[in-house]
């Protein structure tokens, strides 16, 4: 372009940046003319969590997993759970300091944690994957030492992004926000579509499990959950991929409605295991 912007290539906002800016991501920006990741070796959380926490109930059950989070995210949920630092632009985070962590000592890190169960690293907390290049680096030192490489994701990447990570994955839990084009466009910033592809591609290569946070009124229908365990189970061997029905809870822009009365979730993974074998409660 004329001006000297070039169009990032990791999600299908595809934004135009210029020499200074920062994408709706707040992750990636144009620095010396190249879109970089800000976010790169920026680390806002780590713990050692259970891997059922992830969630992931069929990928090593028992086991732990060093979970590790940045900051940004491609989305705009309203009912977002980790929104400090998802939708954080990273000033408060600063790159020299304790919060870097470059790849070679979480892989180090995670290394040490085997005696306490750890069975490899989870990218998770924000988006993992517009900081995706901190995400491979990390992936190919993690598998040289024999330990798993996990991302949690809203799977909203191109296919170059996801061609380029899911080689180096072991395990994904992707979040199936909902089951309708127009809520992820207008409500969630994202596309359905591209999800759906995503999920197609993780599933021929990774073992796989989706999430869906069953919110009053936006995706609480047994229409839209059929739909959806539907349109999973028609994938090849979608019958056995793990879907987490989740249970909202009041949070960041979307306290406008009280929690999802249990009986909902329940009535919904009913619905749901007419076409899935696997279908779980979560936050009950």
């Amino acid at each position: 372009m004329s001006d000297g912007g070039k169009t990032c290539p990791v999600c299908p906002h595809h934004c135009v940046l210029t020499e200074g800016k920062t994408g709706l991501c707040r992750a990636r920006g144009m620095r010396d003319g190249e879109i970089v990741p800000l976010n790169y070796g920026v680390v806002t959380s780590l713990a050692l969590d259970p891997i059922e926490k992830k969630p992931l109930a069929r990928f090593f059950p028992g086991s732990r997993i060093l979970s590790v989070g940045s900051f940004g995210c491609n989305l705009r949920c309203p009912f977002c759970q980790n929104w400090e630092i998802s939708m954080s632009g990273g000033r408060e985070f600063v790159r020299d300091s304790e919060n870097f962590l470059p790849p070679e000592e979480l892989a180090q890190i995670a290394e040490e944690l085997r005696g306490r169960g750890n069975i490899g690293a989870a990218f998770t907390y924000n988006e993992p994957l517009v900081g995706w290049e901190y995400v491979r680096d990390a992936a190919v030192l993690l598998r040289e030492k024999g330990l798993k490489v996990v991302i949690v994701t809203n799977g909203c990447v191109t296919g170059e992004v996801a061609d380029r990570i899911l080689p180096l994955t072991d395990a994904l839990n992707i979040d199936l926000k909902c089951f309708c084009a127009e809520t992820y466009e207008k409500t969630l910033g994202g596309d359905l579509e591209i999800v759906k592809s995503f999920i197609a591609k993780a599933a021929q290569t990774c073992h796989v499990e989706l999430t869906t946070l069953v919110v009053p009124g936006m995706n609480d229908s047994e229409e839209e959950i059929r739909d959806l365990a539907a349109w999973v189970a028609s994938l090849p061997g979608g019958e056995e991929i793990p879907l987490h029905l989740t249970r909202f809870f009041p949070q960041y822009r979307m306290r406008d409605r009280g929690p999802t009365p249990r009986q909902t979730v329940l009535r919904l993974v009913s619905a749901a295991r007419e076409k899935l074998r696997r279908v779980y409660a979560g936050n009950m």
